[in-house]
């Protein structure tokens, strides 16, 4: 029984995403939707002595654009991020072994489109925690109109028995839709995760997943549901 997952892409995201990356079979980067100011696309937070801070892209706020079509007019966003990372967690177990394929991403790079930035960020985690997952882009596929029947067909176009969806889309989704395709619904739950070792006071669970990599390296598979040790 075939898999996916349909969600936006976002910068740096927690370790939930990659989680439910890894539950599925293929999984579809949503980029065709609007750009939402404020929101996960274009920042995430990492752990400091400070509490929880935001690292944010500089992406302009029109709303009026998709996802896919954000432009990024400059990139001196790259080196901030960097140094910030590095002074919160230079200091952390593995932060050599994940520097070594992340800094590159930051200093050898020039980003000038945020959806692809974000999915070369998601991709080389993927690659780092051994997910195996297809990732694919949702205008590889045909899009029809409808928030659930759009998903219902690129659950057929991939040949999907199972769609794998966060809990937040219980308020829109409309599950008869699927129900009368024969498509299952699954509800991804987040819950649960253990505590791992962690910098700077007390832990949370509400950081981007360079906190988990930073101080447990390979083991960050251990505190995920999804993923093989």
């Amino acid at each position: 029984m075939k898999k996916i997952a349909i969600l936006q892409s976002n910068y740096i995201p927690w370790k939930g995403y990659f989680d439910i990356i890894a539950a599925v079979d293929e999984f579809i980067l949503y980029d065709d939707m609007q750009y939402t100011k404020n929101d996960w696309r274009n920042r995430n937070r990492i752990k400091t002595p400070k509490g929880l801070e935001w690292l944010t892209i500089p992406a302009g706020s029109d709303i009026s654009r998709r996802i896919r079509d954000v432009e990024l007019r400059d990139d001196r966003w790259q080196l901030k991020h960097w140094k910030t990372i590095v002074a919160n967690y230079s200091k952390s177990a593995h932060f050599d072994e994940i520097s070594e394929w992340l800094k590159p991403l930051y200093l050898n790079m020039h980003h000038t489109n945020l959806s692809q930035l974000n999915r070369q960020f998601i991709d080389a985690i993927c690659n780092y925690l051994d997910i195996r997952t297809k990732i694919s882009y949702s205008w590889e596929y045909s899009l029809t109109p409808g928030k659930s029947q759009r998903l219902v067909d690129l659950c057929i176009q991939t040949n999907a028995q199972e769609y794998i969806s966060g809990p937040a889309a219980k308020g829109y989704l409309e599950e008869s839709i699927f129900a009368e395709t024969g498509i299952k619904i699954t509800w991804f739950d987040y819950s649960n995760y253990s505590q791992h070792p962690q910098l700077w006071g007390d832990f949370t669970h509400e950081a981007s997943i360079l906190d988990l990599l930073f101080n447990c390296g390979k083991l960050s598979k251990t505190h995920m549901k999804h993923i093989k040790p």
